[in-house]
């Protein structure tokens, strides 16, 4: 019994301090390696943090880009998703009146050319980006209400598509921060 104990306290007091100090101290290393030294990379524009280049934020005006929905509403202390399946009905019902909230808000569509991160929250509920599919769904409208070419609208669109490092890597992707950055440097630059 006396050499169960023993044995048990080096074990606990081994892992305390390989969980607690030396396993920490390798992320909070790492980090300091990374882009902005694990604080996050902030967005400046005019001299002022707008946001941070990882992290999603609601833009709901309609004269810009529209994040993905979120199931945290953008909070970045408390990511995470829905946690509903596809086949819950209370699920279901919420996706369908996002459905027809974007139609509301892009009449040229119809609900087949609805992309679905449009209309689904990501996992962490703090996604950035979207495909090249959901910001070319909203250039329409987008040009509209800025008084733009939809190519002048589109051809924003196509400089800000970000393709994955390699082809197996992930897919093609537009950061909704940059891109209605850019939208805003367009119209003050004349249309």
């Amino acid at each position: 019994m006396k050499n169960n104990l023993a044995s048990a306290f080096r074990l606990t007091l081994a892992l305390l301090v390989l969980c607690c100090g030396v396993y920490p101290a390798l992320v909070w290393g790492a980090a300091q390696l990374a882009p902005g030294q694990g604080q996050g990379v902030q967005v400046s524009h005019k001299g002022r943090v707008v946001g941070f280049d990882n992290v999603g934020q609601k833009f709901d005006r309609p004269e810009y880009f529209n994040s993905r929905p979120s199931a945290v509403d953008y909070r970045a202390d408390g990511s995470g998703g829905s946690n509903k399946g596809p086949s819950n009905p209370a699920y279901l019902a919420e996706v369908h009146t996002r459905v027809g909230a974007f139609l509301q808000q892009n009449p040229t569509l119809n609900p087949g050319q609805v992309p679905v991160e449009m209309v689904t929250a990501s996992g962490s509920g703090l996604d950035p980006h979207l495909s090249p599919a959901g910001a070319y769904a909203q250039v329409e409208r987008i040009a509209r209400l800025r008084g733009l070419p939809a190519a002048r609208v589109k051809a924003v669109v196509d400089a800000h598509v970000q393709e994955p490092i390699f082809v197996m890597l992930g897919p093609s992707k537009v950061n909704v921060l940059q891109l209605n950055l850019a939208l805003d440097s367009l119209s003050l630059a004349g249309k």
